[in-house]
């Protein structure tokens, strides 16, 4: 992970939070991220946590860094249910499509029953045959085996 002597990417909103060089209300700061509450939150206690290094999307972000990253995800997650007396959260994060700022980042919101989130935000469908299930399967196997 990043450390403070490291600069921030320039142009980053997330890296000059990260850097103390933007205003945000933060949550949590360590080595490994910066978590701070979304500007334009879904629900009160909506928190963005976003790793150090300027990575843009979760394939970007080193191996060796996915785990303390979403061991502080877990932890936020926690925090936030507690911390907003919510039922759950909902824990998301784009990887390139829909993602308005290009530095990797996961939301962590509070949701509780019949809060007017309907699942995902987007709609869903299904596969019109097993078969073509398992042909879309065997695609993301096939990729896997190629160097994933």
């Amino acid at each position: 992970m990043r450390t403070t002597q490291d600069p921030p990417t320039a142009g980053c909103v997330f890296c000059a939070i990260a850097a103390d060089g933007a205003p945000a209300h933060r949550v949590l700061a360590d080595d490994a991220v910066v978590a701070f509450l979304d500007a334009r939150p879904l629900f009160p206690g909506h928190v963005l946590v976003v790793p150090r290094r300027h990575v843009v999307t979760l394939t970007d972000l080193p191996e060796a860094d996915v785990g303390p990253f979403f061991a502080r995800v877990r932890r936020i997650a926690g925090a936030v249910e507690r911390g907003m007396g919510a039922a759950g959260s909902f824990v998301a994060a784009n990887n390139k499509v829909s993602q308005s700022v290009p530095h990797f980042h996961v939301h962590v919101v509070p949701r509780n029953r019949k809060d007017g989130l309907r699942g995902f935000f987007w709609p869903r469908t299904r596969y019109a045959s097993e078969a073509e299930a398992e042909g879309v399967a065997e695609r993301v196997r096939a990729a896997l085996a190629d160097g994933g």
